[in-house]
């Protein structure tokens, strides 16, 4: 009997120690989370600050994140001095053209690379993945003698334009996911008279949303920060986009000595719209790169 209760205690003893030991695991990944997420948003919440604070404490030592006094005219500023009201039309004019181009040509070219059949097939998705490994400056001269023969210079169209046809890193996610939706819808659809433009549009895309807005997503993103296309296209100031005239601004600010929190202001006025989709569609997002990822 006494053997008996003494190994249920080690038993007991032994499962209490494993428990410590979850337990520990945990705390310790949460605290390196908390830490890593403290680094991430430094950078953001120091911004955050000097765009409330006075001139005079954007340069105090040591830093003070909490301001003596807001000043909320600094966003006013920032919009004036910036004309940022046009430069955001001018943004989400390129931005939803360049969207709107990448959900169309990107799913359109997926669809053909994950339920076509093709000798070929294969063989032609490996070469459009190989072009990922060309970095943007290499054919950004070419571009140039391309838009400037066909009279696209200070002129949205080529940011808008190539959008439509297609992107190597979009049409991988969205083959990859298109390739985890069972084939019998195909063949169903097909057996009821349907064409495959129709099952593209009407089966096909319905089921893709998760992966739809995750590409959404990265193109209204890519659009909305892009600095090297506008700096090499655009020349007239009343074309500016957000990033373009952001990075004049700053660029003024360090050579004449202006006014730092307006920058600042202005930074946290561009980066917030990216912020509240990310956390709107954030669910979404993680859905599409992971099954992206998996399937297939």
């Amino acid at each position: 009997m006494d053997e008996m209760i003494n190994r249920k205690n080690m038993s007991l003893s032994f499962f209490e120690s494993k428990r410590k030991v979850r337990i520990l695991k945990i705390i310790l990944v949460y605290l390196v989370l908390i830490v890593g997420l403290l680094v991430v948003l430094l950078p953001f919440i120091w911004t955050l600050s000097t765009s409330l604070k006075p001139l005079e404490e954007a340069f105090l030592w040591p830093p003070s994140f909490t301001p003596s006094k807001f000043m909320w005219s600094n966003y006013l500023q920032a919009l004036e001095k910036l004309d940022m009201l046009k430069c955001t039309v001018n943004t989400l004019e390129v931005t939803f053209g360049a969207l709107i181009g990448a959900l169309l040509s990107n799913s359109l070219v997926a669809f053909g690379f994950a339920r076509l059949r093709s000798p070929w097939r294969d063989t032609i998705f490996a070469i459009v993945l190989a072009t990922m490994m060309l970095p943007y400056q290499v054919t950004l001269i070419p571009l140039y003698i391309i838009y400037k023969e066909l009279h696209w210079l200070d002129t949205f169209k080529p940011l808008i334009v190539p959008a439509y046809f297609g992107n190597p890193f979009y049409i991988f996610l969205l083959r990859q996911f298109f390739l985890g939706i069972p084939k019998e819808y195909d063949e169903a659809a097909l057996i009821d008279g349907c064409s495959y433009p129709r099952i593209y549009w009407s089966i096909i895309l319905p089921m893709a949303r998760p992966v739809l807005i995750t590409v959404g997503i990265f193109s209204f993103m890519g659009s909305w920060n892009d600095l090297m296309g506008p700096l090499i296209i655009l020349s007239s100031y009343e074309k500016h986009t957000l990033a373009l005239r952001l990075a004049v601004f700053r660029q003024d600010v360090f050579s004449y000595a202006l006014n730092f929190t307006i920058l600042a202001a202005a930074s946290i006025m561009v980066t917030l719209p990216l912020i509240v989709i990310f956390f709107l569609a954030q669910k979404y997002f993680i859905r599409g790169v992971v099954v992206s990822g998996l399937k297939g």
